[in-house]
């Protein structure tokens, strides 16, 4: 048997070392290629055995040595991956306070987050107004899986450009992901928010256009999850608010009714996310 909360509309996945095993076989005929694809939301990169690691019903040890035999840049990146999280669970034995909604680095323990009203409850029902952040959040709250690469912008987006606390999306992470893991979620939103441990520099700061631009190229993942997106070219997919108005009402589009207009500008929310950083 598989397991799926009652209100997830996602596939139900196989539990067990049963479920596992097709699933780390399948992606042993893709690792070689994983370098290139994981980043890609579209493609099929990823070894999708996130929920087994998390309940143990795959090893550890095994994939690493797996991964290390194999050899190759697919292999290497892989492991470099599994690394992390290995690491992540390091810093939670050294440092247990970070569980307990505390910064790595206690410099940034009390960062004046403005928590702008309504930031928080857009960002978790997709209505940013952004279609990859929106997607993003779509295929957590439908399926209880994110993308890696989308969990790095969703959170660089919730607290660089949205300037909402860290904590709030590290919870509702915690609450939606079916492979919710304690150490990697903390060390995971504290990179993305510039407060953990070995964290992406403060004024380095996700541009939420170019990582759509860059990693769903044709919008093919934005369309999967925002089908009230579907007729808009691609030229205009990353950001449908300028698609002219003519063309909105001819392709049955209207941004700011049947799509939400831009919540934020990023080049002002930027500036403000600089602000508070260099000042805490």
């Amino acid at each position: 048997m598989g397991f799926a909360p009652p209100d997830r509309a996602g596939p139900r996945l196989a539990g067990g070392m049963s479920g596992a095993a097709p699933l780390l076989a399948d992606f042993l005929d893709r690792i070689d290629v994983y370098h290139e694809t994981r980043d890609f939301p579209a493609l099929k990169g990823p070894s999708y055995l996130s929920v087994h690691l998390r309940f143990g019903t795959v090893s550890i040890r095994q994939l690493a040595a797996l991964a290390w035999h194999h050899g190759g840049r697919g292999a290497e990146t892989w492991l470099s991956e599994l690394i992390w999280r290995d690491f992540y669970h390091q810093i939670l034995w050294h440092r247990p306070d970070v569980a307990a909604g505390h910064a790595f680095k206690r410099h940034y323990e009390n960062v004046p987050w403005p928590n702008p009203p309504g930031h928080f409850v857009a960002w978790c029902e997709a209505r940013t107004g952004y279609p990859l952040i929106d997607a993003a959040m779509r295929q957590l709250n439908q399926t209880g899986y994110m993308h890696n690469r989308l969990r790095m912008v969703t959170a660089s987006f919730l607290t660089k450009d949205l300037l909402v606390d860290w904590r709030l999306g590290e919870r509702y992470f915690a609450d939606k992901l079916l492979d919710f893991d304690l150490a990697a979620n903390s060390g995971g939103w504290q990179w993305a928010a510039s407060v953990g441990c070995d964290a992406q520099p403060w004024f380095r700061i996700f541009n939420p256009l170019i990582q759509s631009k860059r990693f769903d190229p044709k919008g093919v993942f934005i369309r999967r999850y925002l089908p009230e997106l579907a007729a808009v070219p691609d030229r205009f997919i990353h950001a449908p608010w300028t698609l002219p108005g003519s063309e909105q009402a001819r392709r049955g589009i209207r941004i700011g009714l049947t799509y939400p207009a831009p919540l934020v500008e990023h080049a002002i929310q930027r500036q403000q996310a600089l602000a508070l950083f260099s000042t805490a």
